[in-house]
């Protein structure tokens, strides 16, 4: 990372994954790095489990509304008192599984951030968006519909990560240069609307991040750290990536 304004960030995003002991182990063995702002986003159920003064927890995701009857759904509020501090938003398996638009997204954005979370806003392409050259006006339609509901303040109170689709789970992993590319981008766009934010926002790439590759992908200059998915399971190569990061 050449950007020293820019604090390394990596967050573990479990999915539906985990137990009681793998909390426990996480929370005997992951050892804190100063360097690096960790991020461990569980299962809403384990939330409560992690210290909060050893720990920086963060949710899978939230809903748009503040209460009601929305069955199975958490609100903000509720992660807040759960000691969370960022909330991932519009991951592929969210849009996908769940069929979260650009726009659905977007609002639960500006409800995270007017909650006093700090959202982890997930972009990024399908195989055949990646094989058509679309990459950017796909990626573009997903940050202007953030753009448009929040407005340029939101670049300041957000993280956003880049999870090219195709390499989410899969074992594939784009190119550190590839994801620069696409990091590069993203900056631009947001640096449009807010030069300075931009310049400050940290970019995380998630796809198939693993103790192996991490340090070339972070390497890059525009890449400030990593959504982990399957890693962040595994105490060992977690640890590795958050050195890495730093």
């Amino acid at each position: 990372m050449t950007n020293s304004q820019r604090k390394p960030f990596v967050a573990g995003n479990w999915k539906m994954n985990g137990s009681n002991e793998l909390v426990e182990a996480f929370c005997s063995k992951l050892l804190s790095n100063p360097a690096v702002d960790i991020v461990i986003c569980p299962p809403a159920v384990y939330l409560s489990k992690f210290s909060q003064a050893e720990f920086t927890i963060g949710a899978q995701n939230a809903s748009e509304f503040a209460s009601g009857a929305h069955t199975g759904e958490i609100s903000l509020g509720m992660f807040a008192e759960a000691g969370c501090k960022y909330v991932i938003l519009g991951h592929s398996e969210r849009r996908e599984g769940h069929y979260e638009s650009n726009e659905v997204v977007a609002r639960k954005v500006k409800a995270t951030i007017a909650s006093g979370l700090t959202p982890i806003l997930c972009v990024g392409e399908p195989l055949d968006v990646r094989e058509s050259g679309g990459v950017f006006d796909f990626i573009k339609a997903q940050l202007d519909a953030v753009a448009h509901e929040c407005g340029a303040g939101y670049i300041k109170n957000s993280v956003v990560a880049y999870e090219p689709i195709w390499a989410i789970g899969t074992g594939k992993t784009a190119s550190p240069e590839q994801a620069q590319e696409v990091h590069a981008f993203i900056r631009k766009e947001l640096a449009a609307l807010d030069a300075s934010a931009a310049a400050n926002i940290r970019l995380l790439y998630g796809g198939s991040v693993n103790a192996a590759n991490a340090n070339q992908l972070f390497a890059k200059t525009d890449i400030d750290g990593g959504l982990i998915g399957g890693a962040s399971l595994k105490i060992e190569d977690f640890t590795t990536i958050c050195q890495a990061a730093s």
